[in-house]
């Protein structure tokens, strides 16, 4: 049955490695379980109905994407849409969170009409081959970045925008025995390297008091406060057009780049296009319409998948894996609290070194598209670079896209190379442009 529902034999993988690595992509992105309601209640919104709203809508469009699209890359509530839903709409536009899920859904509605008609799958068709794989390395880089910030071994300074973290603090240091067991582990080829490295980092933390065991299974927290609260008609009466349009663009840059990026790393990508890429994308919109029912803002696709990936995920089935432990997340939270919860470090600074190896480690794994890239044209390579260097320095992906989409077409036509590309990359960086425009509004 599991072989005729996911071609495990024609995507050249078996039951074992795509459990392995469906329980790795959780492993990786369980965090959004206790950082979502801890953005979203600072909205006032109640923090045990958030984190059941997103267990539950996580779990869903992951299986979604699994059993429809038959790909191994999980999706959960946004980061960077849900701090804009939380700190622009409500808290800076005065907006109630009730009107900000009417807005969040509205946006899902237009996300999925626009996949009904196929135009997000032309974008994706449309995207050079040099940005493709700038997009691949860009998150690399991104992850690399995320993990290295969790871990502790980079942070914030007030007088650098970055610089070394507290190297020899038993955090950091842990981090660094994850990074090197589980990089020594890949090198001997060992199969589960990144989720071995994972468990067995825990167990170390134990006896350091980095985390604590609290248990196995707690009651889950009620849905109701956030249930189908959203106030659809009072985003409609207060126009927020503006809103919902900027939710719209933040979901389909974040989910192209993460798609073309995990499809670039996978291999999925034929002659540079990303098959089944419209049911891929319905997955994707319609998560978000479910998110917003049950109680959390944007449903996205993740780039932590590339992390299952990396372990040899390549169906739907490593999909089944992640969604089924979103559910049980709810009974056992205690355990994934354990695992992927932070370790205080400070009045309002976590990190998470049994995690952050995992990430460091991917971004590496994805760096290797930069090979791929037209170097020695600079139409095609500068672009690239921007986007590559763009994602991380922006901490946004969209961001990231933003600069090599727009510079793309600007090159092209300024070089005299105008008709080399599709017009629907020029409409891309006037979109972009827009994208900014709007935001700038607020």
């Amino acid at each position: 049955m599991l072989e005729k529902l996911f071609k495990l034999t024609a995507n050249r993988t078996n039951i074992r490695t795509e459990v392995i690595a469906g329980v790795t992509t959780f492993m990786t992105m369980a965090y959004i379980i206790f950082v979502q309601p801890a953005v979203l209640s600072v909205a006032g919104m109640n923090f045990g109905a958030v984190m059941m709203a997103t267990c539950i809508s996580a779990a869903i469009a992951t299986f979604l994407m699994g059993l429809y699209a038959n790909y191994p890359i999980a999706l959960a509530p946004a980061m960077g849409e849900n701090f804009f839903y939380v700190y622009t709409v409500v808290l800076t536009m005065g907006i109630p969170w009730q009107t900000a899920l009417g807005a969040v859904f509205l946006s899902g509605v237009a996300f999925f009409v626009l996949t009904l008609f196929k135009i997000r799958e032309l974008i994706i068709d449309a995207v050079p081959r040099s940005l493709k794989n700038a997009i691949a390395v860009g998150i690399g880089f991104f992850i690399t970045f995320i993990g290295l910030v969790n871990a502790g071994i980079i942070e914030k300074s007030s007088g650098e925008i970055v610089r070394l973290g507290e190297i020899r603090s038993t955090p950091v240091l842990l981090s660094i025995f994850g990074i090197l067991l589980t990089v020594i582990l890949m090198i001997r080829k060992v199969k589960g390297a990144i989720l071995i490295g994972i468990i067995a980092t825990a167990l170390v933390a134990l006896p350091l008091g980095i985390v604590k065991y609290q248990g196995l299974v707690s009651p889950p927290p009620s849905l109701a406060p956030t249930f189908m609260q959203m106030d659809i008609m009072g985003a409609i009466r207060l126009g927020l057009v503006t809103v919902v349009t900027v939710f719209l663009f933040m979901a389909i840059f974040d989910a192209i780049g993460t798609l073309i990026g995990i499809g670039e790393q996978a291999g999925f990508l034929v002659e540079g296009k990303l098959p089944r890429a419209n049911r891929a994308l319905m997955s994707d919109a319609l998560g978000t319409v479910v998110g917003a029912a049950l109680g959390t803002s944007t449903v996205t696709a993740y780039i932590e998948s590339a992390a299952g990936v990396e372990e040899g995920g390549r169906t739907g089935l490593a999909n089944v894996i992640t969604g089924f432990l979103f559910l049980l997340a709810i009974f056992f939270s205690p355990l994934a609290m354990m695992i992927g919860g932070g370790y205080k470090v400070g009045e309002s600074t976590y990190l998470y070194p049994i995690t952050s190896p995992a990430l460091i480690i991917v971004g590496c794994m994805m760096a290797k598209n930069i090979t791929k890239i037209a170097w020695d044209d600079l139409t095609e390579s500068f672009p690239a670079f921007l986007t590559m260097i763009g994602m991380p320095l922006t901490y946004s992906i969209a961001d990231g896209l933003a600069f090599g989409f727009i510079s793309y077409p600007l090159l092209k036509a300024l070089s005299g190379k105008f008709h080399e590309i599709s017009w629907l990359v020029y409409l891309l960086g006037l979109l972009f442009l827009l994208r900014y425009a709007l935001i700038a509004i607020h």
